[in-house]
């Protein structure tokens, strides 16, 4: 696992990184922050300031998602743009959208497909984005 870490390109795990950060505070706060507050039942409520663990759990596992991507990436021998793509759909439809969409499914979110799509698209978005960035930057 070190020798793993110690190759990747690290300038592109960065990049990505920043990119999936960047896009998630826009997804949230721009593009869909009307739809995010419907999905969590708050559309009523006026709007607080977030809580530090709503800020920095998120950039925490971005990270980690960023990083185990290029891991795999790079022990799968992924070099191309189709490969990219592959890799998007099998981690971002079998792990990423299917897991939060499993998470959303709890007496907390008042509507949980809502969220799902909301929340899944972005990650299925972002871990497309890095892909694409740790294949092109490899």
């Amino acid at each position: 696992m070190i020798n793993q870490l110690i190759n990747l390109n690290w300038i592109s795990v960065s990049v990505a990184y920043v990119v999936y950060s960047v896009l998630g505070a826009l997804w949230f706060t721009l593009f869909f922050k009307r739809q995010y507050v419907i999905s969590l039942g708050k559309e009523n409520e006026a709007p607080q300031k977030p809580a530090p663990i709503f800020i920095i759990g998120p950039a925490v596992c971005i990270l980690v998602i960023t990083i185990a991507s290029a891991i795999l990436i790079y022990a799968l021998g992924i070099d191309s743009i189709s490969g990219a793509l592959e890799f998007t759909l099998i981690i971002g439809m079998g792990f990423l959208v299917s897991n939060t969409i499993n998470i959303a499914i709890n007496p907390n979110i008042p509507r949980p497909i809502h969220y799902g799509i909301i929340t899944g698209s972005y990650h299925l978005t972002g871990i497309l984005i890095v892909s694409l960035i740790i294949v092109t930057m490899k």
